[in-house]
Order: structure tokens, then C-alpha cells, then sequence
């Protein structure tokens, strides 16, 4: 059985981060979007579904139009809404900028990297004192980085962007490299560069195919702990949790269907943060398009026009029912695909989160009792 980490252990570490929550279910469940001016009933249903997160393209074109010129008036609207609601922020700082690189080039070049931080290091002074995750990039080893991925290059800004901001505003918080998938020779080169002294979190983006449930994450999780602990230094060793900052399933004709989409949505959440990582961001927050059979257009947790789909849903049970509890144990099974994770209230309380990765439910595994039923898996209720 896969090995997790004690209570305490996973309490301890959070708490290094101040703003980044603390392990208690809820306050690390996010999703993306993509707007930043209007959509208030968006966030209505955001905050109605229990979200307290949503991550969100931080534009360097469209906030210095003028170079040497910033203007966040539209992400200060955004962010004036999200306060309102409880709900907060990681934004993405990117992507590139045509007064400082040709071709729609990412920020590659001395001058146009030394202009991303500095502008990096502004959005964070405008918003100091926040409780804002600064998130460098998104994507770099994929279509995002132009004209090709580049880790040397992704790193040297990186380097550069984290230690402006930090520099600005120390005590803010920083995540990258928000990679897709896990790329074990991108990762190698990023940690080479000394980028962990500067960071509050990993953030990587472990999408997988739809045969692949959330559960197969875990070795890969282990995996990169052991490389960030490696790679961190000595004071920072056991302190840099992973943030899942990307990862969805598309529930378009040839991904999953609509029931196993909010299975796999809460099966997300609860596996991720039983291996202690502290924000979980869906990818979805709606349909991006009408077509059933694009991938794109079905990553969401609603509809175009805002109707629930069965993973808003069985998102919404959760965080209502699980709001406030903390992780306290996988519970020992004989079969491997049987998840059993034992969570505990501060006023006592006690619930188990159950379901299985095998075809069939074996319902011997979960003792008599109240039994609420959430997108088949099951929230369990003792006494």
C-alpha cells in the first residue's frame, strides 16, 4: 500500500507556508477560468459550489501597453469580486510582450527578461499584502513557450522573475515551474538552476488520459518530492509542497462520460490532499465551445450557459460535507484499489471518504452506518 504521510507531518509542513492554506478540506479547492472583468454570476456559482480558489491568466501584454506603464485596473476588479466571495487567487504571470520580443517569442532575451520580472515584481507591489499565489508561467514545456520549449530558458526566467518578486515583496508567494505533465529532463534542468530558495511551492499540471483514474498520480508524486527535497536547500528540505495547479478530464465523446468526470473531480481532490498537497485547481471551470466531441469544450463543471454539470455537483457535496476536516489516515486494506481515508473535524468529529479504482464496489469495505452517496463514491458518517 502506498505509503502517506502522517497528519502531523503534512500539518507541519504547510504551515511553513502562510499563504499557502493550511491542509484542511476545502480550503485548497480551486479551478480555472478565464475572464477578469464581469462574470459575476460565474463566481456566484464559484463560490456556491465551495471553490475558494481560481486560477487565472495574469496578462503582461494587456497590463503595460505602454512599456514601463502598468495598469492592473481590470485584474483589480477581478480581484475586488473573488474578495468579496471568499474566494482567492493564483495568477499566472504571462506571456510575452511585442515591444520587447519579435514573433510572439517568449521572454528569452536579456532586455525582454529583465522586463518580465520587473513587471512581475510591480503586479506583485500592487498587491502586497494579499494572499495571491504568483504562478511563473504556464506550461513552458508545451505549446506555450515560442518559438519552441526551452528549460534552459524557461529557467533563466524563472530565476530572474522569482528573485524581482521576492525582492519586492518578500514575504509573497511564488510557485512554479506549472509544467504539464511530469517532464522528469525539464524538472533536472529547472532545479540545477538554485530556483527553490526563492519558491513556496512546485506546481505542475498532472493531466493523463482518460484510462489513467487521479489515483495513478501517487508515484509520480513521490517521485517529485524526492526530487525537490534533493534539490532544495538544506532549510527549505521538506518544506516545498507540490501544488497541483492544472488537471481535468474532458468529458467530450472519446474522454469520460459526465458520471465518471465528477468521480474523478472528487477522487482528485481527496487524493491530492491526502498526499499533502495544498491546492488543487480543476481545469475546468465551464465548457469553453458547444461541440461534444472537442476536447476543449467539455473540461468544464458547468455548461457554456451555466448549468451544472454531475461534477459541480458532486464537487459542491463534497466541500459541504468534508469543509473543515483535516486528513488523518489512508485505513489498511487488503486490496490495493480500495481507498479508505479516515478525516477528522476539530470539534471531534469523524468521516471516512471511501470508493474504489476496481470495477466493482465492494460495499463489504465500509462498516453499517449513514451513508450519503456523492457521484458513487461515498461519504461515510460515523456516529
Amino acid at each position: 500500500m502506498r505509503k502517506i504521510l502522517s497528519l502531523a507531518a503534512l500539518l507541519t509542513a504547510s504551515a511553513a507556508h502562510a499563504q499557502l492554506p493550511a491542509l484542511v478540506m476545502g480550503d485548497g479547492v480551486g479551478v480555472n477560468i478565464h475572464f477578469v472583468t464581469g462574470h459575476e454570476r460565474d463566481l456566484d456559482l464559484i463560490k456556491a459550489a465551495g471553490f475558494k480558489f481560481i486560477r487565472m491568466d495574469f496578462s503582461w501584454e494587456a497590463t503595460e501597453r505602454t512599456p514601463g506603464q502598468y495598469d492592473f485596473s481590470e485584474y483589480d476588479q477581478l480581484f475586488a469580486h473573488l474578495k468579496e466571495r471568499g474566494i482567492r487567487a493564483m495568477f499566472i504571470l504571462d506571456y510575452s510582450h511585442p515591444a520587447y520580443e519579435k514573433d510572439d517569442a517568449s521572454p528569452r532575451h536579456p532586455a525582454s527578461v529583465d522586463a518580465f520580472a520587473k513587471w512581475s515584481a510591480a503586479a506583485a507591489r500592487h498587491f502586497a499584502g494579499e494572499p495571491i499565489i504568483w504562478e511563473i508561467f504556464n506550461e513552458p514545456n508545451g505549446g506555450f513557450w515560442h518559438p519552441k520549449p526551452d528549460a534552459s530558458e524557461y529557467s533563466t526566467l524563472a530565476l530572474a522573475t522569482a528573485k524581482a518578486i521576492r525582492h519586492a515583496v518578500p514575504n509573497t508567494t511564488i510557485v512554479a515551474p506549472a509544467l504539464s505533465g511530469m517532464d522528469w529532463d525539464y524538472l533536472k534542468i529547472f532545479f540545477a538552476s538554485g530556483i527553490l530558495q526563492y519558491l513556496d511551492g512546485v506546481s505542475v499540471h498532472p493531466y493523463r488520459d482518460a484510462s489513467q483514474p487521479p489515483e495513478t498520480a501517487g508515484p509520480d508524486y513521490d517521485k517529485l518530492r524526492e526530487w525537490i527535497d534533493r534539490a532544495a536547500p538544506p532549510e527549505k528540505k521538506g518544506k516545498i509542497p507540490i501544488v497541483s495547479g492544472e488537471w481535468g478530464y474532458s468529458s467530450n465523446t472519446k474522454g469520460v462520460s459526465l458520471e465518471t468526470q465528477a468521480q474523478y473531480a472528487v477522487r482528485q481532490q481527496l487524493f491530492n490532499f491526502a498526499h499533502g498537497i495544498p491546492v488543487s485547481i480543476w481545469y475546468d471551470w465551464k465548457n469553453d465551445g458547444p461541440d461534444p466531441n472537442e476536447n476543449e469544450h467539455n473540461f468544464g463543471t458547468v455548461t457554456q450557459n451555466l448549468e451544472p454539470k454531475p461534477a459541480y455537483l458532486a464537487l459542491q457535496r463534497m466541500t459541504q460535507e468534508l469543509a473543515g476536516y483535516t486528513f488523518v489516515s489512508r485505513l489498511p486494506l487488503e486490496r490495493k484499489e480500495d481507498f479508505v481515508y479516515l478525516l477528522r473535524h476539530p470539534s471531534g468529529a469523524k468521516k471516512i471518504a471511501a470508493w474504489t479504482t476496481a470495477p466493482d464496489l465492494h460495499r463489504s469495505m465500509i462498516e453499517p452506518g449513514r451513508i450519503l452517496t456523492l457521484a458513487n463514491e461515498v461519504i461515510y458518517s460515523t456516529p
